[in-house]
């Protein structure tokens, strides 16, 4: 079972920077993509960013594009999301999730914290 670890999580002012990771471990073979999904309050949980795991292929929201980075280091098997410029709106519960291929996210982490202040 491939199991995920987000971090980087907390609390800034707007059009500060934050750097979240999302650690994986178990048989990260199985691994196709990864990808960056945040749920604020009272709202539904939505598609932040995705990377695959080789690297040559990467997706944006275009809430988020041309502030967001998304990478993987895979010597070190963990995928960041760089996020600049951040804005109140970009409040919310991030989690990193996992993709076998199969068109669907099989494996989630539990989430970070990220709150922007106005």
């Amino acid at each position: 079972q491939v199991q995920l670890v987000e971090s980087g999580g907390g609390l800034v002012q707007a059009g500060d920077s934050l750097r979240l990771s999302c650690a994986a471990s178990g048989p990260t073979f199985r691994i196709y993509r990864v990808g960056w999904f945040r749920q604020a309050p009272g709202k539904e949980r939505e598609f932040a960013a995705s990377i695959t795991w080789s690297g040559d292929n990467t997706y944006y929201a275009d809430s988020v594009k041309g502030r967001f980075t998304i990478s993987r280091d895979n010597a070190k098997n963990t995928v960041y999301l760089q996020m600049n410029s951040l804005k109140p709106e970009d409040t919310a519960v991030y989690y990193c999730a996992a993709s076998a291929g199969t068109g669907h996210y099989n494996y989630w982490g539990q989430g970070t914290q990220v709150t922007v202040s106005a």
